[in-house]
């Protein structure tokens, strides 16, 4: 069989069609990250480890999340993959701790 661009599966592809961008890209890890650490307490570390997304990327989504109030650290001890001190996070709001708004009044 002759190898040509007839026999290329790219040739019924138009331009952008079988790749993702960027941003499909990101959005798709995003909610990888946010849907692992539903179910389970992570650092950073394990979360690459498990779902295979890289830890500068799930640092970056970290902080997203952290802004608009989606993910919260839990703790920070001992990573069980690196072995240094890290947060333990978790999207999962009752895992969150208890926010304690201050009294709007002054007591004297």
């Amino acid at each position: 069989m002759e190898n040509n661009q007839l026999n290329s599966p790219k040739v019924f592809l138009h331009k952008g069609q079988g790749k993702d961008t960027k941003e499909q890209v990101f959005r798709t890890q995003l909610k990888t990250i946010f849907q692992y650490l539903q179910e389970h307490i992570a650092t950073a570390s394990m979360v690459s480890a498990a779902t295979g997304i890289p830890q500068k990327n799930i640092c970056r989504y970290k902080r997203d999340l952290e802004k608009v109030g989606r993910l919260y650290e839990i703790e920070k001890k001992l990573c069980k993959k690196t072995g240094f001190k890290a947060w333990y996070l978790t999207t999962n709001p009752d895992l969150f701790p208890a926010i304690v708004e201050p009294s709007n009044t002054v007591k004297l």
